[in-house]
């Protein structure tokens, strides 16, 4: 088990995307629960269920060579009892030149070890005139 203690799910959320955008495997797996039931799913990818297939997924992300940066923005969190449930826009940029917005839901867990996340889904965000998130659904 990692010696890391994240004292709220906020700071597994900075350390996660700290991880991200350094490319750093070993403080990436930090964040998360090491458990069979978590779950990540990349944009536009099949569900990984597990540590060791969520590990190998970062591995090839870290790996690919693609350069990725990236910022988060409107940040939407809920908390409930030992959950935590935040709803991230990412702004990436890929090698430089290629823009994407991300939608990603995560999802922490506070286990006896510190907040740690059981949850990362990533997905393409609907393109919208006005480049602005809709807060309802006609």
């Amino acid at each position: 088990m990692s010696e890391t203690l994240f004292a709220s799910a906020e700071e597994a959320e900075d350390a996660f995307y700290q991880a991200f955008k350094t490319a750093n495997l070993t403080a990436m797996m930090r964040v998360w629960l090491d458990a069979d039931y978590v779950e990540c799913i990349h944009p536009m990818q099949h569900s990984l269920m597990g540590i060791d297939a969520i590990e190998e997924s970062w591995q090839e992300v870290f790996n690919d060579g693609t350069e990725i940066q990236f910022e988060t923005v409107e940040t939407h969190q809920l908390t409930k009892n030992d959950l935590a449930i935040h709803v991230v826009n990412e702004d990436i940029r890929l090698n430089g030149n290629q823009y994407a917005q991300i939608l990603a839901t995560n999802i922490y867990e506070n286990t006896p070890d510190g907040w740690r996340m059981i949850l990362h889904h990533a997905a393409p965000a609907s393109q919208h005139p006005d480049n602005k998130r809709r807060s309802t659904v006609h």
